[in-house]
């Protein structure tokens, strides 16, 4: 057993979800200025280039085939039982798993190169050789940049999210400042992409190093131990298979409708369906900071498991809540202020629906994250694989009859379905969490039900005003249901420290 301590409690938790997002939005802030000016200053053709170069890397961290999430799933269990001793064994050798694994995606890469520059993509013959070189120098850092993910994990499971969002933030805002630093010297995209590939070296230096100074026992055995790949390629398996099918299906319905409609459709869908997926900084952030602790205690037995993912899920659907009701009230406005009133007026109901959805699936992916602490990544990975071609189909017959609208429809539908389908899977791993779950969903249908009311209101302050009205009405209910009596008790103090006092 591990000591209580080793254990982050839900005060420390929260505060973990708070870097997290800390650390998620400001690379978002760096982008939005950096995107201007690098589109002036590198052209469309190169700037287009450059974003296939921040896809690449993003994406080709699928090769880790789950191996980051595998080695924060297997050390926080070591820890839970109290067999601090594995940690070594698990860190050395997925490391080095990871490393096999950008080293052959590396290569494949670097093959595919000279064909991806000079006819796969529509790169004109003056820019060949620059994307050719930009290309190999993403495949020789492959190996390296996959194998941040594992740091990360090795960092999160002993609750290092400080360090790890104040590292985290610098490189996320690098990757778009960087280039537009090396545009002071040249437009050449072999140096802007060796510039982005330069900063996520350092990140990798930092993070490695700092996991030697940070986590016991790294230096006293530094090798891998073959009895540790089964299980970290066995996890890692089945994750990978959902890290695929779930991005699959939060963007395929932008190229479902643009199969079954016009661009300018494509456009409206896209406007609503990216600002909804950004929703999901929250609850990624949530599931970060959760997964270490929750699989220590699953990994122990331990009662707290049901107690904290009760808390979770409750906390979560609290949080999302004032967001979803916000975008849902504000979106008119707001989309034809920032695109424009046509756009806008087209965007503005998918935005509403997909908003609905996004709720749903933020609390999915709890009960995803909780099948992974279990030990349990096949069961979601196998309800992936069965639903991903029936609801590709069913996109595209709502597309082709109602529209954008029935996309979204069917999108929202999809998030609900998962939410039904994962919960009793997740829930028989935490059964005392039970009755929580039930009154949160039961609160959270309560508060979507007047939602397709409140849009009719044509009057946006009698619209805001209904909104106030209905949060208001809820709390009480979100108060005496949903928090335990310790959670009222420690809210309670929260706000009293935080009031002015009277004279």
């Amino acid at each position: 057993m591990t000591a209580p301590s080793a254990i982050p409690t839900g005060r420390k938790i929260a505060g973990y979800t708070g870097w997290n997002l800390f650390g998620l939005c400001a690379p978002m802030l760096a982008a939005f200025f950096a995107f201007p000016p690098l589109l002036r200053g590198l052209g469309e053709e190169r700037f287009g280039v450059l974003s296939l170069v921040w896809l690449l890397v993003g994406y080709l961290n699928l090769l880790d085939l789950g191996m980051g999430r595998a080695m924060t799933k297997l050390t926080a269990e070591a820890i839970g039982l109290g067999r601090r001793g594995d940690v070594p064994r698990i860190f050395w050798t997925g490391l080095a798993l990871m490393a096999a694994l950008g080293l052959a995606g590396g290569l494949a890469l670097a093959a595919l190169s000279d064909w991806l520059a000079t006819s796969r993509l529509a790169i004109p013959p003056s820019l060949q050789s620059e994307v050719r070189t930009a290309f190999l120098i993403v495949a020789a850092a492959l190996p390296c940049t996959i194998a941040v993910t594992g740091l990360i994990g090795m960092l999160e499971t002993n609750q290092n999210f400080r360090l790890i969002n104040l590292v985290r933030i610098p490189v996320g805002m690098g990757t778009f400042l960087a280039p537009l630093a090396v545009l002071a010297f040249t437009r050449s995209l072999v140096w802007v992409v060796a510039a982005l590939i330069a900063v996520r070296l350092a990140e990798l230096a930092v993070y490695f190093t700092s996991c030697l100074l940070l986590v016991p026992g790294l230096r006293a055995r530094m090798r891998p131990d073959r009895a540790m790949v089964r299980p970290l390629l066995a996890f890692g398996g089945w994750l990978t298979v959902s890290n695929i099918t779930m991005p699959i299906m939060l963007q395929i319905d932008r190229f479902v409708v643009g199969a079954e409609k016009t661009l300018a459709n494509v456009a409206h869908y896209s406007v609503a369906s990216e600002l909804v997926v950004k929703m999901l900084i929250l609850p990624r952030a949530w599931v970060s900071a959760l997964f270490p602790p929750l699989t220590m205690h699953l990994a122990a037995r331990s009662d707290r498991a049901d107690r904290l993912f009760a808390r979770a899920v409750a906390g979560l659907a609290l949080a999302m809540g004032p967001a979803v009701l916000g975008v849902y009230v504000l979106a008119p406005e707001f989309l034809a202020w920032w695109v424009g009133p046509d756009v806008g007026t087209a965007a503005a109901p998918i935005l509403r629906i997909l908003t609905v959805g996004i709720y749903a699936y933020s609390l999915a992916y709890l009960a995803f994250s909780l099948l992974q602490s279990a030990g349990r990544p096949d069961l979601a990975a196998r309800w992936h694989l069965l639903e991903l071609v029936p609801f590709v189909l069913a996109a595209a017959w709502a597309t082709r009859r109602w529209g954008i609208a029935g996309m979204a429809w069917v999108w929202t539908a999809r998030c609900g379905i998962e939410a039904l389908v994962l919960y009793p899977m997740a829930l028989r791993h935490v059964p005392r969490a039970i009755p929580v779950i039930l009154r949160t969903f039961l609160l959270a249908a309560v508060a979507l039900a007047p939602l397709p009311a409140l849009g009719r209101i044509s009057s946006l302050p009698l619209r805001i005003a209904a909104a106030a009205a209905l949060g208001l009405a809820l709390l009480p209910l979100a108060w005496r249901f949903l928090l335990s009596p310790s959670d009222r008790t420690d809210l309670a103090a929260l706000l009293r420290a935080k009031l002015p006092r009277r004279p």
